[in-house]
């Protein structure tokens, strides 16, 4: 299949599953568009194979069109499942889709590590400022600085001082 020119996607494409490995963990993609008939190995060990080690989305592109094929390689860590022959505006909606996740994910894991909240009590590290139950809180630095279990204790830990 060719992209048109104006696609704005770069790509590196591998010769076998060893080759795909050796090639997301030295380039880091976005997406893995993966076929499920590779030379040297079968497309669910390479996608249980990345998944060990990435969450990038992976989205199989197969001619393998049974039922069972399709659940194994979801169950296996696929995201998404493409069945040959399909078109390059659908593949590419898909790409799309996929990389909306990344940044939704990416902007979420960010949020998690600038913002802490444990009821009323809010933190945001980013934008420097406390507050409690929507009233602003005037910290001194060394305050500011305090961990969440000072705070009251972070909302998944079984253990919370002075409990």
């Amino acid at each position: 299949m060719r992209l048109k020119s104006e696609v704005p996607y770069q790509f590196h494409r591998a010769k076998n599953g060893q080759q795909a490995i050796l090639d997301a963990l030295s380039c880091r993609p976005g997406v893995m568009l993966l076929d499920l008939g590779l030379p040297d190995m079968d497309g669910i060990e390479l996608i249980k194979k990345v998944r060990f080690w990435s969450n990038m989305p992976i989205i199989v592109v197969s001619a393998r069109s049974d039922d069972p094929d399709k659940v194994t390689a979801l169950d296996a860590g696929a995201d998404d499942y493409l069945t040959k022959p399909f078109s390059v505006d659908e593949l590419l909606a898909r790409l799309r889709v996929a990389l909306r996740r990344v940044r939704y994910n990416s902007q979420k894991t960010y949020e998690a590590l600038t913002r802490y909240q444990n009821g009323g009590l809010v933190i945001d590290y980013a934008a420097g400022c406390a507050y409690q139950d929507g009233q602003e809180l005037h910290l001194t630095p060394i305050e500011y600085k305090l961990p969440g279990p000072y705070w009251g204790g972070l909302p998944d830990d079984p253990v919370q001082p002075g409990k």
